[in-house]
């Protein structure tokens, strides 16, 4: 689906998606297979966000020139904020910046630690053997997540989907969840901005934030150098799509849109199928000379 954006006074037509998975943390196709599959459904500007991984941007990037794709190398980050599991996602950053990959690995580390802690929490209850399960399910046995966990429980019979078993097992206050100390969002945004990045809020609906907790967060996300609010995503309703980009005006902040795709059938939306972002809005891409010169190129006017 192409979108129609407002940015820098100029209308023009772009496919855009800045947040989305391979096997390299928890989706269901090789980052060549994504980038393949976002090319065959007419995305132009794509960024791979893996979970606490960036091992796959090399890969990705080689298929999406041959695929004419401009490649935003990107990053999901996972952060502990007042009790809460954050995502941050990073754009445009540094694969190499030193701080930011020994900060990953650190989190990956932990992501092994917690899996240990989510399968004894399903042991108890009698389902037994869920970590090797859910390693079953892992790419290359780099990063494990609750993602996998959940597809094992499918596999086994314990839910239909994966959001069931997310509903059922994994969320906190249910059998399967294990409490895990994740990131600083200071860190976080540190590595990114440090790597020449800008930060972006994920997802900002999925965390139950009321009134004065989502400012307070907003606030300090913008202190500590963050740039950007997820508005157009999987998990957000059109009223969330509106409440999240007006949030985003008042607080002067970028706005980015990704599809969080994990693969076909587990994803509300797919590659290239994304509703246009609210108009009004600075969108997170509105100086990147890489995105505008390819759109002028591609473009059909």
């Amino acid at each position: 689906m192409m979108r129609v954006l407002l940015c820098a006074n100029n209308c023009f037509m772009l496919n855009i998606d800045l947040h989305c998975h391979s096997t390299i943390s928890d989706g269901l196709l090789t980052p060549t297979q994504l980038v393949e599959r976002a090319a065959m459904r007419g995305v132009e500007t794509l960024a791979l966000t893996d979970h606490d991984d960036i091992a796959g941007l090399a890969e990705a990037r080689k298929i999406a020139g041959a695929k004419n794709i401009t490649f935003i190398n990107g990053v999901e980050i996972s952060v502990s904020w007042r009790g809460r599991t954050l995502h941050i996602v990073g754009l445009g950053i540094d694969p190499e910046y030193t701080p930011l990959v020994a900060g990953l690995a650190a989190i990956r580390a932990g992501r092994s630690r917690r899996a240990e802690n989510i399968a004894a929490e399903l042991a108890k209850i009698g389902i037994h053997g869920s970590l090797e399960g859910a390693y079953a399910h892992v790419g290359e046995r780099r990063l494990i997540g609750r993602t996998h966990f959940a597809r094992f429980l499918v596999e086994q019979g314990y839910a239909k989907d994966v959001k069931s078993v997310f509903k059922k097992y994994l969320i906190k206050g249910k059998p399967g969840y294990a409490a895990h100390e994740w990131t600083a969002l200071s860190d976080a945004i540190g590595w990114i901005c440090g790597s020449g990045g800008r930060a972006v809020i994920a997802h900002p609906g999925r965390y139950d934030l009321g009134k004065n907790v989502l400012k307070d967060l907003l606030n300090e996300f913008r202190a500590l150098g963050g740039t950007g609010i997820e508005v157009v995503t999987s998990s957000h309703t059109p009223d969330q799509v509106k409440h999240f980009a007006q949030h985003a005006q008042n607080m002067d902040l970028l706005v980015s849109c990704g599809s969080d795709f994990h693969g076909p059938n587990e994803s509300y939306y797919d590659l290239g199928q994304l509703p246009e972002l609210p108009l009004g809005c600075t969108p997170v891409w509105h100086d990147w000379a890489e995105v505008h010169q390819s759109n002028t190129t591609n473009s059909t006017y």
